[in-house]
């Protein structure tokens, strides 16, 4: 028997899925993305691109409440919604990673869902589930092309998102398979971001850009928009021109990325690149370095992170957030690396900018190019010091620990909610499996 089209599986895979299906693991996954993704988007809505986006939209941050910041609880369209909520979900850069796809996740489904919940009179169960199609397709787009397409130049967030993007929105719609087969193929004409952008507020806005593109696509495929059956798969499609790839090698996949792979949650708000080299710094200078009696650092990692990174003297916040330098430095001579550590008015600290420029960034090519290893070696003249780290703090196999994540969510959320408003937001998203209305519950406390 005929196999179906790569399309065909995967808009199967979305429509069929319920949440009775959801193995636990995979709820609690989600429902931790979500508290996270809301956070770091309300607190992005305050700077940067995020901002901009925001205002925009005729909404002043500064006295917006979180209905109204996360777009559930809108007047204007849903796919101008996602638009500027995922721009701001991904402005800090603290939002989570998925190695499955090479990029943000959560960044390109919870915007775009929470834009159509108001519409959709979305349960909680209703968010889980779709976030779940969404995320498994985005993957499965990724697999046969990563990281090749990541090291060529494209983000992949914006690139892989639009297509689970669109198939979280059409799950949320409840559109049926030759629907979202549809949408799919609409948004395999949607999909762009440079990296050549990153440390600039045109790389958030790729995040937001892929939200719109995925609500866009499902809305034509359920008014019956037509696309070509194959734009994944077939000769000069999307795998095609952003890979090299020949539709046989996607052979029964297999949907379970999130329990195999599993989303890292971010414990600083700067490229995930840099994160390992952070982690390592810190622990040598809990040993007892002294930041004054060091004269040179080392930080090796890998081709991947020499790709992202290549901003060693930055100017701005933003490019603060994708140089190994700084960020290492900071984590050297500051206690904690957090929000402010990347505002503009802290870039000219003249004992970080002292330390970064005893920073030596190298690449060792012999680590796989997406590898997150990193060793740092501290010499001090007398003494040498040096610690390897295979992996970052949060990751699906050692995440952030509770209490972490709520620190994290009080964190980005207080810079816009009182006290009061963010104990209500993080009990409605930290039950979201129990909520019958998502935006009645968070607009409850109005």
């Amino acid at each position: 028997m005929q196999q179906p089209s790569p399309e065909r599986s995967l808009a199967a895979f979305a429509t069929q899925l319920t949440y009775d299906d959801l193995p636990e693991e995979s709820v609690e996954t989600v429902t931790r993305a979500f508290v996270d993704t809301v956070a770091v988007t309300l607190a992005g809505s305050t700077e940067g691109a995020g901002r901009k986006a925001t205002e925009s939209s005729g909404i002043d941050p500064a006295t917006a409440d979180a209905a109204t910041l996360l777009g559930v609880d809108a007047d204007t369209p849903p796919d101008s919604v996602a638009l500027r909520t995922g721009t701001a979900g991904h402005a800090l850069d603290y939002d989570d990673l998925a190695w499955a796809m090479s990029g943000h996740p959560s960044v390109t489904l919870v915007p775009t869902l929470l834009a159509l919940a108001e519409e959709t009179g979305a349960s909680g169960r209703d968010l889980l589930t779709a976030y779940v199609a969404g995320f498994e397709v985005e993957c499965a787009v990724a697999d046969p092309i990563s990281p090749d397409h990541y090291e060529a130049g494209w983000h992949a967030t914006a690139t892989f998102g639009a297509f689970g993007a669109a198939a979280a929105a059409a799950k949320l719609l409840d559109l049926d398979e030759a629907e979202t087969t549809a949408a799919l193929n609409i948004a395999a004409s949607m999909p762009s971001g440079l990296k050549r952008n990153f440390g600039s507020m045109t790389k958030p806005l790729h995040a937001g850009l892929c939200c719109r593109s995925g609500v866009t696509a499902a809305r034509l495929a359920a008014d019956g928009f037509t696309a070509d059956v194959a734009a994944v798969s077939g000769d000069r499609g999307f795998w095609d021109l952003y890979g090299d790839t020949e539709p046989a090698e996607f052979d029964s996949p297999e949907y379970n990325m999130l329990e195999e792979r599993g989303i890292h949650i971010k414990a600083y708000p700067c490229c995930y690149f840099t994160h390992t080299s952070i982690a390592a710094a810190q622990a040598l200078a809990e040993d007892g370095v002294d930041p004054d009696d060091i004269e040179h650092v080392t930080v090796t990692a890998s081709s991947g992170a020499g790709d992202a990174l290549h901003h060693a003297d930055p100017d701005t916040g933003l490019e603060a957030k994708f140089s190994m330098e700084y960020a290492v430095a900071s984590g050297l001579v500051r206690d904690r690396v957090t929000l402010a550590t990347f505002r503009d008015d802290a870039i000219d600290d003249p004992a970080v900018q002292s330390m970064r420029e005893r920073v030596e960034f190298v690449v060792d090519e012999e680590l796989p190019y997406d590898s997150h290893e990193a060793t740092v070696r501290i010499d001090t003249g007398t003494e040498t010091y040096e610690r390897y780290q295979e992996n970052p703090p949060g990751t699906h196999d050692d995440p952030l620990t509770d209490e972490e994540l709520r620190a994290k969510f009080e964190e980005c959320a207080g810079t816009v909610l009182s006290e009061g408003e963010v104990d209500h937001l993080y009990d409605v998203l930290s039950s979201l499996s129990e909520q019958e209305n998502v935006v009645s519950a968070v607009v409850e406390q109005r």
